[in-house]
């Protein structure tokens, strides 16, 4: 592509903005060309979904310039935005889950009929049709998206997207929660979209698909425009540029775990076909990692084992007594903290502050008469979790949902912290979080495995399962089809294993 001779779509000069305490954008600058894919790399708190959120109108600018094919615009909403065909994928889904996949992909612009006194159902059923056939996605378009795995939803979002005809595409994390058919289905998408000569802006904090995707990228630091440079730049200039370092991760040392005490044991857990025949132990000082494609069953084991999901048959054993896990309440008395895969949801009271969810699951800790809350002890706490894990946040009283991914990530390992767990389930650990603080996520997990705790963790990605684990377990369709040491194993190997369905043929590994 000949940039020189061809004007960029989008221009963005010395762009800044700020909230309360918080200088987000300081002079950023930007430029997205036609037919172009431009990655928009940085650590959470960079300020790469403030930029883009100014450009699909949910932020306004305090000051700079916005310039869409030459002509300075002030975008002053999203649906200005689109009227002026920039769309956003979010990284949060925004889907009204009664609703069903067609009905929110048109939401706000239904075809009518009959005067323009009703919708026209079958119009939006065909168009959104058409959509799903463009991008290969077999869906019925009539299906209530409560029934989507959160993957689906994502491609519903991604339709939806599509659907207004954007010059500009601005996609946010948009692999998250995809699986590796989901996203070369996505990346056919977008390949497809920049022959057309649409401008797509990708932020992700996975290398390799920055690589194999993006045409540039674009570096920011603490809300400041970094460097442009190619795509084959080397990641490890690319990662000095983001976190101002060098970072080295390394594995943790192999514990000598065989004098040691199984603190956690899984004994023939069954539930369905989600989980069949399970079994397994992890001992004091170790950090056992679970591999395998997504619906092989890794989630639905932990739940069972937090006692979110009732279990069909099968037993929990903590230093070799039996638990009765009815619910996730008695699994946090035995000792057993649960990390999910979806922290928003599940891991986080996003309308409170730090304090209050670093101490929520300890309350009874901090009451006086079985009523007052020790206020001093509460703040004494949690500014010792936040130094000690390195949270950074502008004080206490910072409402969770304003932290950065992996903030809160940390802000839910304080909170089992405090609780003193003995066992931690770490589901996605790493989802959505950037380089940098990954690395501080891997050397955390580290220190508390050498604590003595018992560490589980389910992660898609391999390269993060083989750097972390002792030991590494293989599930495909509800078994555990091998075992392989985490020193020395391969990728290749997690995945003949991960799709092996014959559990008699299966030779496992010690």
């Amino acid at each position: 592509m000949q940039r020189s001779s061809v004007q960029p779509l989008v221009s963005v000069h010395n762009l800044s903005k700020s909230f309360p305490g918080v200088k987000a954008l300081d002079q950023v600058r930007f430029d997205l060309m036609p037919g172009e894919v431009h990655a928009l790399m940085g650590e959470n708190g960079a300020g790469k979904s403030t930029l883009m959120k100014i450009l699909a109108g949910v932020y306004r600018k305090d000051s700079g310039e916005i310039l869409l094919d030459g002509q300075p615009v002030d975008i002053t909403s999203p649906a200005h935005a689109r009227a002026l065909a920039i769309g956003i994928i979010h990284q949060e889904l925004h889907l009204m889950p009664h609703l069903n996949a067609a009905q929110n992909i048109y939401l706000g612009r239904e075809p009518k009929k009959v005067f323009g006194l009703m919708l026209d159902e079958a119009r939006i059923n065909q168009d959104t049709r058409t959509l799903f056939q463009r991008m290969n996605l077999v869906l019925d378009p009539q299906t209530r998206v409560s029934e989507l795995t959160v993957a689906r939803q994502q491609m519903v979002e991604i339709a939806k997207a599509l659907s207004f005809q954007s010059r500009v595409l601005i996609m946010d994390e948009p692999t998250a929660a995809l699986n590796n058919v989901e996203i070369e289905d996505l990346f056919r998408i977008i390949r497809q979209l920049r022959a057309e000569g649409v401008g797509i802006v990708y932020i992700s904090h996975k290398m390799d698909e920055i690589q194999r995707i993006a045409d540039r990228i674009t570096v920011m630091r603490d809300g400041c425009y970094v460097d442009t440079v190619p795509a084959d730049t080397a990641m490890d200039r690319v990662i000095a540029m983001m976190v101002g370092r060098s970072l080295e991760q390394t594995a943790g040392h192999t514990p000598d775990t065989a004098a040691n005490e199984v603190l956690l044991e899984a004994r023939g857990l069954c539930r369905g076909r989600a989980i069949r025949d399970v079994s397994f132990q992890v001992k004091r000082g170790e950090i056992l990692g679970f591999a395998g494609l997504m619906g092989a069953g890794r989630t639905e084991v932990a739940r069972a084992v937090y006692g979110a999901d009732p279990l069909d048959g099968g037993e929990v054993r903590k230093r070799g007594q039996v638990l009765r896990l009815r619910s996730p309440q008695d699994a946090v008395r035995a000792g057993i903290g649960y990390l999910s895969e979806d922290r928003k949801q599940f891991g986080l009271a996003l309308g409170m502050d730090v304090a209050s969810n670093i101490t929520l699951p300890s309350l009874a800790r901090f009451l006086r008469l079985g009523a007052f809350l020790k206020g001093p002890a509460i703040q004494s706490i949690s500014a010792r979790m936040v130094e000690t894990l390195r949270i950074k946040t502008p004080s206490l009283s910072q409402i969770a949902r304003l932290l950065s991914g992996g903030n809160q990530q940390k802000v839910v390992i304080a909170k089992w912290l405090v609780r003193d767990c003995e066992v931690l389930i770490f589901d996605e650990p790493t989802r959505g979080i950037d380089v940098g603080a990954k690395s501080e996520i891997y050397k955390l997990l580290n220190d508390l495995a050498a604590q003595g705790r018992a560490i589980i963790v389910i992660s898609s990605e391999l390269p993060e399962i083989l750097l972390l684990s002792h030991r590494i377990l293989v599930m495909c369709e509800g078994r555990i089809t091998g075992e392989v040491p985490g020193r020395g194993a391969t990728q290749e190997q997690l995945m003949a294993l991960a799709t092996r369905r014959e559990i008699e043929s299966v030779a496992t590994v010690h």
